[in-house]
């Protein structure tokens, strides 16, 4: 005869998200003096887990979230829950009855479905908060603030994209929101590359997309991942103008430099607070441009901006210093007989040779050095309409602080003043010069250079 025993076991376990004592229940299987093994009747549990993200490929109409009582999203989340929407104003109170009013984190994943193109993502809060889309952060604004609204324009592909948000909520107000939808800002965008030390060194930690240049990022860092202090930057992009002088100005907190097609602009690279620097160049069609920055200490600013200066013919510079090729600060050095002249360019006259492959012995070269005060000045070549068919005349500007190299496409440029950028100058007549020779590595004597006007003006 067979005896079914149904005996009670209290068996203690330890878990962060259970109690800490279990009962489960155990039946006996009992022959005529023989016991025979326990078969167990466990009751289900169920365990809080980290959420886990959608699945590849799956548009849920939700938000799948998780919550922490701490601000840094560690350990195991206390409640996972879901949001048909992100947006959220809990005021003082708490967005569950699990969770604090106050030192709570928050992570929501979900994947969406878009169409290529470009689309602006908005996201208000208070306090910080954290979007990326794809593994990329392109809204942070991890610090202690009252509401505050975030966007950020993104060039996505069509198909699935995933997007994390992450928030935390110290005391006070409790707002995140985060909406998105298709962006009017044209397509180009800023390449910004994020160093985390002050002079641009080794490889960026961190690579975005920036819509503008017009950060305040105050006592705080633009991205996690970079220091509050001790940072740079460089962004590119080549942005299309029509023909005519443009006037780039910048204004930031600490160092700036700016180029315009690899001509040195605005040269400011020194610590300073929130300080504006303008130059204006001729630019036609599309246009290189290049800025640098650099955060030493305390607030960090960048901004640049840049509207039409009148007139859709070259810029002329003027109030400055002019070394003509027919002037005494001309002088000319190697084969007399490589040299030739024209009655046209500025001033009615030009100066040009052929090019050189490589620096060969008894190349030609020349140098114009002015007559003026010690300064700053701004450096104008002036390039003829004729006798310039090559892509990479190299100018080398001596100044104060050593040589600098710029290379210029004349067959570009024809009838403009060009800026080599901003310097400055000691004064002294044997120092401070342009110089350019005939070698610009192009095939052998396939080049005409021309030798014409420069001019220093005062900035």
């Amino acid at each position: 005869m067979i005896k079914i025993i149904l005996s009670r076991m209290r068996q203690q376990r330890t878990s962060s998200a259970v109690c800490t004592a279990a009962s489960r229940w155990v039946l006996l299987f009992v022959l005529p003096g023989i016991l025979l093994a326990p078969i167990p009747y466990v009751a289900s549990r169920v365990y809080a887990q980290t959420p886990q993200p959608p699945r590849l490929g799956h548009s849920a109409p939700f938000w799948q979230v998780a919550y922490w009582n701490n601000q840094t999203l560690s350990g195991d989340p206390v409640v996972t829950d879901t949001d048909g929407e992100l947006n959220h104003h809990w005021g003082g109170g708490a967005p569950h009855q699990q969770v604090k009013a106050d030192h709570f984190s928050a992570r929501w994943t979900r994947y969406i479905d878009l169409s290529a193109g470009t689309y602006r993502f908005t996201a208000t809060s208070d306090d910080g908060i954290r979007v990326t889309v794809d593994g990329n952060c392109i809204i942070d604004g991890w610090y202690d603030h009252a509401p505050q609204t975030f966007t950020a324009d993104v060039v996505l592909s069509g198909g699935h994209h995933l997007v994390t948000v992450e928030y935390y909520e110290n005391t006070g107000g409790a707002v995140a929101e985060v909406s998105w939808s298709p962006s009017t800002t044209p397509v180009d965008t800023w390449r910004g590359q994020y160093f985390q030390n002050p002079w641009l060194g080794g490889t960026p930690r961190l690579t975005l997309r920036d819509a503008r240049i017009d950060f305040n990022w105050g006592y705080g860092s633009p991205a996690w991942e970079i220091p509050n202090d001790g940072f740079s930057v460089r962004w590119t992009r080549t942005v299309r103008f029509e023909p005519g002088s443009y006037r780039f100005t910048v204004a930031t907190d600490d160092g700036v430099r700016l180029w315009v097609n690899e001509h040195l602009l605005i040269d400011n690279w020194r610590d300073q607070a929130l300080t504006s620097r303008s130059g204006t160049i001729y630019v036609n069609g599309d246009a290189e441009i290049r800025m640098e920055y650099y955060e030493n200490g305390g607030v960090a600013a960048a901004r640049l901006t840049w509207e039409h200066a009148g007139g859709d013919t070259p810029h002329l510079p003027t109030d400055g210093v002019i070394v003509d090729d027919a002037d005494p600060g001309f002088v000319t050095g190697g084969s007399p007989t490589g040299w030739r002249t024209a009655a046209e360019g500025y001033g009615g006259r030009l100066t040009w040779t052929r090019n050189n492959d490589r620096r060969r012995a008894n190349y030609n070269w020349a140098r114009w050095c002015p007559d003026r005060d010690p300064g700053r000045y701004e450096v104008f070549i002036y390039v003829p309409e004729r006798y310039t068919t090559s892509g990479g005349a190299r100018y080398w500007v001596s100044h104060r602080d050593g040589h600098t190299l710029r290379i210029v496409d004349q067959s570009a440029n024809g009838s403009r003043w060009v800026s080599l950028g901003t310097y400055w100058f000691s004064g002294t007549y044997a120092q401070d010069r342009v110089s350019l020779s005939d070698v610009t590595y192009e095939p052998y004597v396939t080049r005409l250079i021309a030798f014409d006007a420069v001019k220093w003006v005062p900035r």
